[in-house]
């Protein structure tokens, strides 16, 4: 297993490289100067050049790439152009709020999902059908109108939960929960709705297996065959789905973030790119693929703990 990590660890490097080189590429083919963002109605050709030369990007693009890698190495990921705060303080702040989300809506993803494949793998039928259909329309379903509308009847209309979501967790642990029920319902439907049928098909393959058939001879329970045995070994490809599903859940998690007005990371790089603040549009993104790369990294150890043929050798 210390393989594996390593190996995983060792992808991580030119991941992150490339991520790094990429975002810094786009962001600066967009149209415009930061310079002239920042000084706005008053901005000229003199005090453009101005800004730039202190903001350093009158250097030439590979030297400030240079620079930046060299300080996102030691931590630091700049200055933002419009607060002039530090790229990480920023970061950090919003960090809680989208980690809270997405996690939220990767449980809700994984009980219901898993839940309702194996309900609808177990009890063919009527079941089957209902749960085919529900899946089929969490997955046509926008998460921005479901969230919508879940936020229109049980915060505006019943007011059982708060119109405003999010709540620090080391300021109020039950406000927090309690905030993140309809937000958390919203993102996770989709994926719900996903992991549902990888999990269905899965377990009706298991179930199908010879072994099924040596275990019921046997007189094992069929509940314990179930739980114990087919569910192990459908859940190798649904880890698989849950990776996608995980980096799915953080690009959606930005439009969730708006409906439920959650200060999360989203919201930051929303303005940050209206704004053209470089430093902290490459900062979140770099972030954010950090987060995807040590779920992706969970999800290969438990992938190689139930599948122990993908180990490295």
């Amino acid at each position: 297993m210390s393989k594996l990590i390593a190996y995983r660890l060792a992808l991580a490097v030119p991941q992150l490289a490339v991520v790094a080189l990429v975002v810094f590429s786009m962001i600066y083919l967009v149209p415009g100067s930061p310079a002239g963002a920042i000084l706005g109605a008053s901005a000229t050709p003199d005090r453009i050049r101005q800004v730039e030369a202190q903001l350093g990007l009158d250097q030439p693009a590979l030297e400030r790439l240079a620079e930046w890698v060299r300080q996102a190495l030691g931590g630091d990921l700049g200055v933002s152009y419009v607060s002039s705060l530090p790229v990480t303080d920023l970061i950090t702040q919003r960090l809680p709020a989208t980690l809270s989300l997405t996690f939220g809506g990767m449980v809700v993803a994984l009980v219901f999902g898993v839940g309702l494949g194996v309900l609808a793998a177990v009890r063919a039928g009527l079941p089957d059908r209902l749960i085919g259909a529900a899946t089929s329309v969490g997955l046509a379903v926008p998460e921005f109108w479901f969230g919508l509308v879940l936020l229109l009847l049980f915060a505006v209309e019943l007011g059982w939960v708060p119109v405003v979501a999010y709540t620090p967790l080391t300021g109020d642990p039950l406000g927090w929960l309690r905030g993140l029920i309809l937000p958390s319902l919203a993102l996770g439907a989709g994926a719900a709705a996903l992991i549902a049928r990888q999990t269905r098909g899965a377990m009706v393959a298991a179930l199908a297996s010879p072994y099924v058939d040596t275990l019921t001879a046997a007189g094992v329970p069929r509940g314990r065959i179930v739980l114990r045995y087919a569910l192990k070994n459908a859940m190798v490809p649904v880890l698989a789905t849950t990776g996608l599903t995980f980096r799915i859940l953080i690009g959606t998690s930005f439009v969730v973030e708006a409906i439920f007005a959650f200060p999360g990371v989203g919201q930051l790089l929303l303005t940050s790119v209206i704004g053209k603040d470089f430093p902290v549009v490459q900062g979140g993104v770099i972030v954010i693929a950090c987060l995807v790369i040590v779920v992706n990294l969970l999800i290969d150890v438990g992938y190689g703990l139930l599948n122990p043929k993908v180990r490295p050798q």
